[in-house]
């Protein structure tokens, strides 16, 4: 097993911290993956769980009913993605991140509440990794970091690395530029995947942000409902506006 406690040499024009459960890390890897194919960037794919964010948080004041659960299926996932990369390498982590939040992500919601709850209570368990991992030509024996808390201090080294480089009121996706010595930021926060074109312009626009010294921020609560099937929004079409709060829907005005 990896020691957390060993810095891990950076050798990548990008880091991408991510949770699998967290749909706006999704959308904004989706929309970088449009930008490494164009670029030719490397990335490294790290870890932040919102699990761990929130370790001091009253769930049940602060979030809507299934997020726990949700929070808590992304560390095991985490685990999981920690094991894998003690076994094949970092370069396997970008495959295993898309493999595990098509799954989450880019299915239909259930047909009711039931059936949804169901779902969600699937993830990251053995039954919905195993195939995932047989597909990718991992060792099925891996599934049992899911509920292998001695994972947890490598997913938490990584967590405080990106809070190191942001600052810790933020969330995930995070991604650092041009690392180590340069910028990273919370976000972009986007609701829906752009065009191949769409997602270059909007890439230098970030960059250009980021690397001026004195930006800090621009940010808004409104946003459109996630252009994503579990989310009961097809790709093309534009999901309601809503208000969000520190990651999650307002549950009060």
């Amino acid at each position: 097993m990896t020691d957390p406690r060993v810095p891990t040499p950076i050798d990548a024009d990008v880091i991408f911290y991510f949770d699998p459960v967290c749909p706006f890390a999704w959308i904004t890897s989706r929309w970088f993956e449009k930008v490494r194919a164009q670029r030719g960037y490397t990335v490294d794919y790290r870890f932040i769980s919102l699990r761990q964010l929130n370790a001091h948080i009253d769930y049940d004041t602060h979030f809507p009913p299934e997020y726990e659960e949700g929070h808590n299926a992304g560390l095991r996932m985490l685990r999981l993605a920690a094991a894998v990369r003690d076994a094949a390498g970092r370069a396997a982590m970008g495959d295993l991140y898309a493999a595990l939040s098509t799954t989450v992500f880019d299915v239909p919601r259930g047909g009711d509440d039931v059936a949804e709850a169901g779902r969600r209570a699937a993830l990251g368990t053995p039954d919905h990794v195993a195939p995932i991992l047989q597909a990718l030509g991992h060792d099925p024996a891996l599934a049992d970091a899911l509920y292998d808390e001695s994972w947890d201090a490598i997913v938490q080294a990584e967590t405080d690395e990106a809070l190191a480089r942001t600052g810790k009121d933020v969330g995930t996706p995070i991604i650092s530029f041009q690392p180590p010595d340069g910028p990273s930021f919370f976000g972009p926060v986007i609701s829906r995947i752009p065009s191949d074109e769409e997602a270059v312009e909007l890439w230098d626009a970030a960059v250009t942000l980021a690397r001026f010294p004195g930006f800090a921020e621009m940010k808004r609560s409104l946003r459109e409902r996630p252009q994503l099937r579990s989310f009961g929004v097809e790709p093309g079409e534009t999901g309601a506006e809503e208000d969000w709060h520190g990651g999650s829907r307002r549950q009060k005005k």
